[in-house]
């Protein structure tokens, strides 16, 4: 099986090293010295790793026969692309593979279905699940285990814990006219002599 696990962004100097998005959590496996890598597009390819560091919290690569700045930015945007065994699984016991999750449904803990998954977008920050929902929409749901509270492969299905406005962006106007309520009436009970600390005053806000 076919797996993208990283993308090639901009030259970095003189001498042919390029920064890569990576789109694996086993960096060190898949974009290793030595590794042979598939591209898309195809023509590119395959670009076979020669070495590799850590610049600035950003990988850099540099493949054989790439020498030069200008060979590496025509490499720009490149996916590079790793073969992996279908039965293989990560050595955490908490990750997956995206061939993993393709195709799971996604529900609340109550059983309510909320929609399938089609495809993980994986950001600098988190990853996120695109969900397609039964009516044909789509939501991104993040891949935080605050959120997504188990991953049931038997089962093939998601759990999920959404918080309010995330599936149903009713249940955030509703929360959010609740809030403002509850600032009215903090704000008629300090007019009319209750006494409010500073301390108390504020309520502090995790995250999310």
């Amino acid at each position: 099986m076919q797996l993208v696990v990283a993308r090639i962004g901009r030259a970095h100097g003189i001498k042919g090293e390029v920064t890569v998005e990576v789109r694996t959590d086993e960096p060190e496996l898949r974009l290793g010295p030595g590794a042979v890598l598939a591209t898309e597009p195809a023509a590119t390819g395959p670009l076979t790793v020669e070495a590799g560091r850590v610049h600035s919290g950003r990988l850099l690569l540099r493949f054989e026969g790439v020498r030069d700045r200008t060979a590496a930015e025509a490499l720009r945007n490149t996916l590079l692309i790793a073969e992996v065994d279908p039965d293989e699984l990560p050595e955490e016991e908490d990750e997956f593979y995206d061939h993993q999750l393709i195709d799971l449904d996604v529900v609340l803990a109550d059983g309510t279905e909320i929609g399938r998954i089609t495809e993980i977008s994986h950001l600098p920050s988190q990853d996120l699940f695109i969900v397609e929902r039964p009516d044909g929409s789509e939501v991104m749901i993040p891949f935080v285990e605050e959120i997504v509270t188990e991953i049931d492969l038997e089962e093939q299905r998601a759990v999920i814990t959404p918080p309010p406005g995330l599936i149903d962006e009713s249940e955030a106007v509703i929360a959010s006219s609740r809030d403002e309520e509850t600032g009215e009436a903090a704000s008629e009970g300090s007019a009319s002599g209750d006494a409010t600390s500073e301390d108390a005053g504020e309520t502090p806000k995790g995250d999310a």
